[in-house]
């Protein structure tokens, strides 16, 4: 793997993928792990810490404008921190099927599928991954 690729884009984008690839790893332990335990609870509120961060930091990214400075992909991470806001909330009113659906949907949608579109030849982690 060529982490200086990732290095070079600078603190944000660093940030960015690093958190993200965090939140891959802990979603996916999360998602196969027993719910409504002690550690479910403590690492679904870092899970919800690091895609918090994910989308907040995307706002300082501006490498496709289609709005000005902005893309449809801020419009995802708005949409990333309303649902972690939904979701939280859910699950605090004992909602626990709409708290699983739109978690799953979190992570599948704004993490594996957007992702996969950062290993697009040409982007930064595709040069991580597959190299130059």
């Amino acid at each position: 793997m060529n982490w200086q690729a990732l290095w070079n884009d600078g603190a944000i984008i660093t940030i960015h993928a690093f958190v993200a690839l965090i939140a891959m790893g802990a979603g996916a332990f999360q998602l196969a792990a027993p719910k409504g335990t002690a550690l479910h609870k403590a690492l679904g509120y870092f899970w919800v810490g690091a895609m918090a961060i994910v989308a907040a930091t995307s706002f300082w990214i501006h490498e496709f404008r289609w709005f000005g400075p902005f893309s449809i992909i801020h419009v995802l991470s708005i949409l990333v921190l309303t649902t972690l806001v939904y979701s939280v909330s859910a699950i605090r009113q004992g909602r626990v099927a709409a708290h699983r659906n739109s978690m799953i949907q979190l992570y599948a949608l704004a993490l594996l599928l957007t992702g996969a579109f950062t290993l697009i030849p040409g982007r930064t982690m595709h040069t991580v991954f597959f190299g130059g």
